[in-house]
């Protein structure tokens, strides 16, 4: 089974913004398209990125109302008093871009995502150039996926090409993502691999496993591993 891959579920139309963008466009772009977030342009390549964040330190030190950061302020302190003095996009943009390929694959991705911290990834080619745009809620999308979907994988692909089995003769039911597996296997390591590979589908939010081996065929693998 081929996990789904970033070019899959990736956004590519993209609102970009260039770096000699003003501070009010900007502002219009995410109001208007009612995103929070836009990637910075240069020569086509993306060199950053404006998010709601990067345009609050204007309101934050408008009018003196908050102190310039002193000598041993943080460098997260001080940019952000920098972008409050911003008038166009180079000048309050976050660099460099948080970028992802578009052959990786969801899992991957969303790692990337958690790891990261932030809502977003960049989709770039091998060239540099723009491509597309992974949110989490693109990869949230994935749990959208039908039912009935998921058990003709899970009954066809995993039970009926990858173990052999045959596919009605074990039950499958699966209601909202929820798989329930029952009936009997050959062996202990097909009742492990199968629900290795179920809870592995994209889409799948939980198993329960009620399947029942005729014979425990991992007994012997795991004491030699344990005695050598």
């Amino acid at each position: 089974m081929r996990e789904p891959t970033v070019s899959s579920l990736m956004t590519r139309e993209v609102i970009t913004a260039d770096v000699g963008t003003s501070f009010k466009e900007l502002v219009q772009l995410l109001e208007d398209n009612r995103i929070s977030a836009v990637p910075v342009l240069d020569g086509g390549y993306p060199v950053g990125v404006v998010s709601e964040a990067d345009l609050m330190p204007k309101e934050e030190y408008r009018g003196g109302t908050s102190e310039a950061p002193g000598l041993f302020a943080g460098r997260a302190e001080k940019h952000r008093f920098e972008q409050s003095a911003g008038v166009t996009a180079r000048d309050v943009m976050t660099s460099p871009v948080k970028s992802i390929a578009p052959d990786t694959t969801a899992g991957a991705a969303a790692r990337e995502l958690a790891s990261s911290g932030v809502r977003r990834l960049f989709v770039m080619d091998s060239d540099g150039a723009l491509v597309g745009v992974l949110s989490r809620r693109d990869l949230l999308k994935l749990f959208l996926r039908e039912d009935e979907e998921l058990r003709t994988v899970i009954r066809d692909e995993i039970f009926g090409r990858l173990l052999w089995v045959d596919p009605f003769s074990v039950d499958i039911e699966v209601t909202e993502g929820v798989v329930t597996m029952d009936g009997d296997l050959e062996r202990q390591s097909e009742v492990e691999i199968a629900e290795h590979l179920v809870r592995s589908l994209p889409g799948v939010v939980d198993v329960h496993n009620r399947l029942r081996p005729q014979w425990n065929d991992t007994v012997h693998t795991r004491q030699t591993e344990i005695f050598g």
